[in-house]
């Protein structure tokens, strides 16, 4: 290491680190004997040092649910109240599901209704309690998704490691999760989510994400405890309500990540290898239409056949009635038609 000072006054020392290699490119801020200047150093390794321990949060995201999927079903042998774990895994599946395809998605990302403030409120928190990322960080990798759909620039696409059968199988797991593990896996929210950033209320419930997850988990476990009266109760309402639930919200949606870009039909030109899958759709409350989402990234409608059932779309449709969102946004039939694939000749 050299150090160099620069003289004048309120002379301060500098810490130049030299690159390691000499075939390596010089850093834009380098000076001509090629030293890096200290405060590109430091940020450097701050990156470096951020990034690792986003790997590592991701990482315990990714396993924690798993491990405590694995407990509540050890722990519900020859338990009583297994109904009462059932109830909870299922309310909150719905409650956080919706969170994610009807807030962060279709509200957050999309803008494809408008909400007032107590409804932006309950989406975001319930979207928050899907243990997914932060509203900010999930609507910048979704929009950068959709602006490099399948291309180099895809935070998650299944197709960035050929074709072939080992090629699809990566492909299929960097899409399901392995993305989270790479070094990088923060969202460019300057580029992507502006919008969001002006928004105090979105930018404070995303500063209070680990407060919802908290609560998305102890939450079920304290109703199982005073239903039950016991802590066994409650640690299994934790585990069934609580991170077996969240293991499973997970790899719904990051489904629709890798499932949805590799094996479906193909309705409308996308650009992409966007694909409608019946499965996902069903079991991702509607997102697994994802060819025509993709063809109409703004529809709040995803299932665009009387067939193609969109649970999410019926929900929106619901809180229209009552009151709670209005200006909901769908292709007209004309548009539909025009976009649709026409059979090969």
């Amino acid at each position: 290491m050299a150090q160099t000072q620069s003289a004048g006054p309120g002379t301060t020392a500098h810490i130049a680190v030299l690159a390691g290699k000499d075939d390596l490119p010089k850093p834009a801020s380098a000076d001509v004997t090629g030293a890096e200047q200290p405060e590109v150093a430091h940020a450097r390794d701050h990156d470096h040092a951020t990034s690792r321990a986003m790997r590592l949060a991701n990482l315990l995201v990714i396993v924690t649910p798993f491990l405590g999927l694995i407990a509540a079903v050890v722990m519900l042998w020859g338990a009583p109240w297994y109904w009462l774990y059932a109830g909870l895994f299922f309310a909150m599946y719905m409650v956080t599901g919706f969170g994610i395809t009807v807030g962060f998605h279709r509200y957050f990302t999309h803008k494809s209704f408008d909400a007032n403030p107590v409804m932006k409120f309950i989406l975001g928190v319930s979207g928050s309690m899907a243990v997914q990322g932060p509203i900010l960080f999930w609507v910048a990798t979704h929009r950068g998704h959709h602006q490099h759909s399948d291309g180099e620039e895809d935070p998650h696409s299944p197709h960035a490691y050929g074709g072939g059968f080992v090629g699809i199988l990566k492909g299929a797991f960097h899409a399901q999760c392995g993305w989270l593990l790479k070094g990088k896996t923060r969202a460019d929210i300057k580029r992507y989510a502006p919008d969001l950033q002006r928004d105090k209320m979105v930018v404070w419930m995303s500063k209070m994400f680990p407060v919802w997850v908290l609560l998305g988990i102890v939450g079920p476990g304290v109703i199982a405890y005073f239903v039950t009266g016991t802590w066994v109760g409650g640690v299994l309402g934790m585990l069934w309500g609580g991170l077996a639930r969240v293991c499973f919200v997970h790899h719904v949606t990051w489904s629709v990540n890798s499932i949805c870009h590799l094996w479906g039909t193909r309705a409308f030109e996308s650009h992409d290898e966007s694909r409608n899958n019946a499965i996902v759709g069903v079991l991702g409350l509607g997102e697994g239409w994802h060819n025509n989402h993709h063809a109409f990234p703004a529809s709040a409608r995803h299932g665009l056949r009387w067939w193609e059932f969109d649970a999410s779309y019926v929900l929106i449709r619901g809180m229209k009635a009552l009151g709670l969102v209005k200006a909901i946004r769908v292709p007209s039939t004309e548009r539909i038609e025009a976009k649709r694939r026409k059979p090969a000749a």
